[in-house]
């Protein structure tokens, strides 16, 4: 057996990101809807027809990591389904540096001077969403985390300073089976001690964007 032992690097790469956008470029009310795990931000996007207007940009920006999510076996063809994902447990720090930074440059390209600019991640595009308002460049006056928690890791004593600045909606749909009484306990608790203020918005409905309960928030 060998004697060396393995030594991990990091290499800086250009990568080209892709994003998706519905509305007048020129608006002012801004809104970043981040996906969840296996979405795509095509559709994704479409979830946000029903508040689309001349007077609203709504950009979904897709994930990094693309990966075949349909089950079958065999090879995958043209009609497999591809899914993205924002981030796994392996090497996450990078992972997070890396999507904080590819969010704050895509702010800066589509960015209007003066914007009212709403964060909205679902699902495991909550933790994104949290991260790049806390961590990011980007300033907005309004973060929706939906079907999800703050990230458990996050401190959110220092992060408070930020939430302090902005609105935080949560919003939880009554059966969704990705949310656990446990864990809404821990984020409110949490929150509570540091003394964040949150509106808490629920409807009759599962894991999903509900079209009403998203009327409502504009």
């Amino acid at each position: 057996m060998s004697e060396l032992e393995a030594v991990e690097h990091h290499l800086e790469v250009a990568r080209t990101a892709r994003y998706w956008t519905l509305g007048d470029p020129g608006a002012t009310d801004v809104w970043f809807v981040l996906h969840g795990y296996k979405q795509l931000a095509r559709r994704f996007l479409r979830r946000f027809e029903p508040i689309a207007s001349r007077d609203r940009l709504i950009v979904a920006p897709e994930a990094l990591s693309r990966f075949y999510a349909s089950p079958e076996p065999g090879r995958h063809g043209p009609n497999s389904v591809v899914g993205a994902s924002w981030m796994t447990r392996e090497d996450r720090l990078a992972e997070i540096r890396d999507y904080v930074a590819y969010l704050d440059r895509l702010s800066d390209v589509v960015g209007v001077p003066g914007a009212r600019v709403t964060v909205l991640g679902f699902s495991q595009g909550t933790a994104t969403a949290a991260r790049w308002v806390t961590m990011g460049e980007v300033t907005a006056v309004r973060l929706v985390l939906w079907a999800g928690f703050v990230p458990h890791d996050q401190d959110v004593r220092r992060a408070a300073e930020v939430f302090s600045r902005i609105e935080l909606v949560l919003v939880r749909g009554d059966e969704d089976p990705a949310l656990t009484e446990e864990l809404a306990e821990k984020e409110r608790a949490s929150l509570e001690r540091a003394r964040v203020g949150y509106r808490l918005v629920r409807y009759a409905g599962g894991h999903e964007i509900d079209e009403e309960t998203l009327k409502g928030l504009v």
